[in-house]
C-alpha cells in the first residue's frame, strides 16, 4: 500500500514538472483615456466601429459629511469596473452630476455611460 502511494505521488509530481503552467494573457485595450487611465470617455468614438453592450450606471458615495466629493477619476473607474464585467472594451458618453445628500448618504454622485465592444481591432 505504501509503495502505491509513493508511485502515484511521484507520477503526479512528474506531470506537474512536465507541463509548464499556462499564464492567461491579460486583456489589453487599444484606447485609454490618458487623464484617468481607463477607457472611459465623455464623448463618442467615431474612428472605430463598435457594438453597444448596454448602459452602465454607478453611484459613488462620500464617507462622511466632511469628505470631498468624488473625483472624475474615481467616478470613471467605477463606471469602467461595471462595463468590464459586461465584457466591454470601453465606455462612451460618460456623464455625472453633482454630489447630492440623500437619506442614505452624506453625498452621492450618480454617473452613467454606454458600454461598447469594438468590432475590429487596430
Amino acid at each position: 500500500m505504501k509503495i502505491f502511494k509513493l508511485t502515484a505521488l511521484a507520477a503526479v509530481a512528474s506531470l506537474a514538472v512536465a507541463q509548464p503552467a499556462v499564464a492567461k494573457k491579460p486583456k489589453t485595450y487599444v484606447v485609454v483615456n490618458e487623464a484617468v487611465g481607463v477607457p472611459v470617455f465623455p464623448h463618442d468614438i467615431t474612428d472605430r466601429p463598435y457594438t453597444v453592450v448596454g448602459e452602465v450606471k454607478a453611484k459613488v458615495r462620500k464617507a462622511t459629511v466632511f469628505s470631498k466629493s468624488a473625483s472624475q477619476k474615481k467616478i470613471y473607474k467605477e463606471l469602467w469596473e461595471r462595463a468590464r464585467k459586461k465584457g466591454a472594451d470601453a465606455v462612451i458618453n460618460a456623464n455625472y452630476g453633482d454630489s447630492k445628500i440623500s437619506a442614505m448618504s452624506w453625498g452621492q454622485t450618480n454617473a452613467k455611460g454606454t458600454a461598447i465592444r469594438f468590432t475590429t481591432s487596430n
